[in-house]
């Protein structure tokens, strides 16, 4: 269907559900009258309206960029229309914010440069600011390559993120979301050649070899991750996004950790009103403690599993009674860790379960890293990659559980001796799901309870392919609501409503599918390293 013609047919459905003539004012009155299958459809039909006005103001703040670069000076569209930038006259003629201003004029950008074909290996750094390069503030908008800098190569690898934008296969936040997590390609690196013997002619053809191998692993990576759409979450296509981009360029995962760790800050003052204030800006590493110790504390109050230990059990019930809110215990728990120090009774603290992070590497990814060469690796809760260095350093401290997997990442069984599943076996659930299994949900492995798919009491066995990990919630709804989760073989699992409704798959994270090199082909140069 063409374009304007799937807006009016939206349009058109609205009007039948809603009415012809109803004033604005009157449409929630209306919307509140009309049955639950009226409601999702007239939502469904909006969003397509929203989508199809959003594509058509992205794609205009992109021709606007282009007319209003640096070296357009005064007679560029935005200054003769009395701003000093793009992103400053789209923010006035939207009302939106300036982030919102800015990511609209950057996906236009990406637009725009996705119709002009570019010299192999000439990546335009025309997304600069989504790298953390510059500020959203920044005053100057890049404009897309000219007629006079089109090759006679390939368009970006990022053309098709734009295709899929226009067409309705992603939305303008999924763009966003893997076009910032993918980033750039390293030109640095496929245009450097340390051969002596290396002519400039055959220096030039290899380059251009490594750029299209460079670019083709880009665009296969964006491939996937549009297919995936539909089926994840922003945040989770985000993440994916970012993990993709470390496995294909190790060496430059590190480079960004450095980064991050140079970054990082605490400071301290004092408002007007004598109150003390302190704000962190947290590298990796440190950042993953804060949070696993934060998270064992209150994940009673947030959610987590349920206890079968009884002091655990009475700890959790007396959290959960527990005045103080999230924040202020937070608080108290960061104050009592500094006090204890390093002679803190982790017990006392924390109850059974000890703070702590948890790396998940391939025994490739822990060789190389242990061998010095580049390679990345998990956190097991947030799939946050960690460099090569970083694992080896965390392995010599606390050592290494071995978990084997077979080729599409599920761990071996371990048969039906117990009615529970056990600690090993939960470890390698949470390797394999990454943390709750139903669409949608972002709750970490450390959150999770273990399912089994076939009920124990008919024979179930307490098997690592036929159990799952859900977050209580969802574990509770699928026993109080009659869901059924199935599996064949170690295929993925099948999620089945109440209803009777459509099945739905279940696959594992995103990221960490792709952990196990699950990006289909990557070129030869750019392979993943895990």
């Amino acid at each position: 269907m063409a374009f304007f013609s799937e807006l009016q047919a939206a349009l058109d459905a609205m009007r039948t559900v809603v009415g012809d003539d109803v004033e604005a004012v009157d449409v929630p009155g209306v919307v509140q009258q009309i049955t639950d299958e009226d409601v999702l459809a007239l939502i469904e039909h909006a969003s397509v309206l929203v989508r199809g006005g959003e594509c058509v103001r992205i794609a205009g703040s992109g021709a606007v960029a282009s007319r209003s670069t640096r070296d357009a000076g005064h007679s560029g569209l935005a200054q003769k229309r009395g701003h000093r930038s793009t992103v400053s006259l789209i923010q006035d003629l939207t009302g939106s914010t300036r982030a919102d201003a800015a990511k609209q004029v950057r996906l236009g950008e990406a637009l725009a440069a996705g119709l002009v074909p570019v010299e192999a290996g000439d990546f335009a750094d025309h997304d600069a600011r989504a790298e953390g390069q510059a500020s959203v503030d920044e005053e100057t908008d890049a404009g897309a390559p000219t007629a006079g800098q089109a090759g006679t190569a390939r368009r970006p690898w990022h053309a098709v993120l734009g295709e899929a934008l226009m067409t309705g296969a992603l939305t303008s936040a999924q763009h966003d979301a893997i076009y910032r997590g993918l980033g750039e390609p390293p030109v640095d690196d496929v245009r450097a050649t340390d051969d002596p013997t290396t002519d400039g002619a055959s220096e030039a053809a290899v380059t251009a070899g490594r750029a299209t191998e460079v670019r083709t692993a880009w665009e296969t990576a964006a491939g996937q991750l549009i297919d995936e759409a539909s089926q994840r979450t922003v945040e989770e296509l985000a993440s994916a996004a970012r993990t993709i981009r470390d496995l294909l360029d190790p060496a430059g995962a590190e480079l960004r950790l450095e980064q991050r760790f140079e970054a990082r800050s605490f400071r301290r003052w004092t408002d007007h009103d004598g109150i003390r204030h302190g704000s962190f800006t947290f590298e990796d590493e440190g950042g993953a403690w804060i949070e696993s110790i934060i998270d064992t504390a209150l994940r009673p109050r947030r959610g987590g599993p349920r206890f079968v230990d009884p002091d655990e059990k009475a700890r959790a019930e007396e959290l959960a009674t527990d005045p103080r809110t999230n924040d202020q215990l937070a608080y108290d728990l960061m104050l009592d860790v500094l006090r204890a120090g390093a002679l803190a009774d982790a017990e006392t603290v924390f109850g059974t379960r000890r703070a702590g992070i948890r790396i998940v590497a391939t025994a490739e990814v822990l060789a190389d890293a242990t061998e010095g060469r580049a390679a990345v690796a998990l956190l097991e809760d947030t799939d946050t990659t960690l460099p090569g260095w970083l694992v080896a350093r965390q392995a010599c401290d606390t050592g290494t559980m071995t978990c084997t997997l077979d080729e599409r990442g599920n761990p071996l069984d371990l048969g039906r001796e117990a009615r529970l599943f056990s600690s090993k076996q939960r470890v390698a659930l949470a390797v394999r799901d990454g943390g709750c299994r139903w669409r949608d949900c972002d709750r970490p492995a450390s959150y999770c309870e273990a399912h089994h798919i076939d009920p124990y009491s008919e024979g179930g066995r307490t098997d690592i392919d036929r159990g799952i990990l859900l977050c209580r919630w969802h574990h509770m709804q699928l026993h109080h609501g009659e869901w059924r989760i199935t599996r064949d073989g170690k295929n993925d699992f099948v999620l089945h409503p109440p209803d009777g409704g459509e099945p739905r798959a279940l696959p594992a994270r995103l990221a960490r599918r792709y952990a196990w090199g699950d990006l289909q082909p990557p070129p030869r140069r750019f392979r993943p390293a895990a």
